[in-house]
């Protein structure tokens, strides 16, 4: 049975929008229906250590860098050595949501997302009853998707490299802004911009593509 590694927000990387803990426990109920094992862990410095998942799914945010709280960039170290060390091996990886604004500590999971939120740059509408549209129903991730319906929220103008291939986009005021897509690798990796909420995943096209994600990185 595959095992796929869950990082839900916790301290630095646990932000007051989003409740990690939540999302974290209904994606491990949808893991297992596709048979697939999840251990749930918080972002803490020993998240990684005696771990060889399968599958890497980050579903952490922007909390507070307090030396004080859970240490210094120095004690985090190990833990980012670690997930790139799983990256470089080829682990895939599913960065959920709000990943987009984690691990500012470390700038290179920027270039293993394929992207960023920009503070000041990258913005949402308010939640609510979102579609989101399919640019390439022909990938797998996306087979049998032509739109993605959800009560979530659509992020906005977010930094994408050029070198990501897009499959599903917002759309705002005639512009099509990127939201889910495959990063260069050198594993498989892919960015989710949905899933603020468990409400989110009520939504029967939202929980299909999240499966289909899965089934992807795992090479299903």
């Amino acid at each position: 049975m595959p095992h796929a590694l869950v990082l839900a927000g916790h301290g630095r990387y646990e932000d007051p929008w989003h409740d990690a803990a939540a999302v974290a426990h209904r994606l491990a109920g949808l893991l297992a229906l596709d048979g697939v094992d999840a251990t749930i862990r918080g972002t803490l410095p020993s998240a990684l250590d005696d771990v060889d998942p399968d599958l890497v799914i980050v579903a952490a945010g922007r909390g507070r860098p307090d030396t004080d709280f859970d240490g210094t960039d120095d004690d985090w170290a190990p833990f980012h050595d670690r997930l790139a060390s799983l990256v470089a091996s080829g682990v895939p990886v599913l960065g959920l949501h709000q990943a987009a604004n984690t691990f500012l500590d470390r700038p290179s999971w920027a270039s293993t997302l394929g992207g960023r939120w920009v503070e000041g740059s990258s913005w949402h509408p308010p939640l609510g009853p979102s579609v989101f549209r399919v640019v390439d129903p022909s990938h797998p991730v996306t087979a049998g998707l032509a739109v993605v319906e959800a009560p979530d929220e659509q992020y906005l103008s977010l930094e994408v490299s050029p070198d990501v291939h897009v499959l599903v986009v917002a759309e705002h005021e005639g512009v099509a802004h990127p939201v889910v897509w495959v990063a260069p690798g050198p594993g498989r990796v892919v960015y989710d911009a949905l899933g603020h909420d468990v409400r989110s995943y009520d939504s029967p096209s939202r929980a299909q593509l999240f499966r289909n994600e899965v089934r992807w990185l795992l090479g299903r």
